[in-house]
């Protein structure tokens, strides 16, 4: 009794193993197209200023 479980329960395994390695969809992947790089300008000028401070007194 317990073998015969045991040989229905792992031929059921095995069944759905195989549908599962036979039946996936494999999806075809878009091929890459070639696109020259953007390139960002990363010089930034930042101007400089001279703050004049208050006076504090002391």
């Amino acid at each position: 009794m317990l073998l015969t479980i045991t040989l229905i329960i792992s031929g059921l395994v095995a069944l759905n193993l195989l549908l599962l390695k036979f039946s996936c969809n494999k999806t075809i992947k878009p091929k890459k197209v070639d696109r020259k790089p953007v390139i960002l300008n990363t010089r930034i000028s930042i101007p400089t200023s001279q703050q004049i401070l208050a006076p504090t007194g002391s």
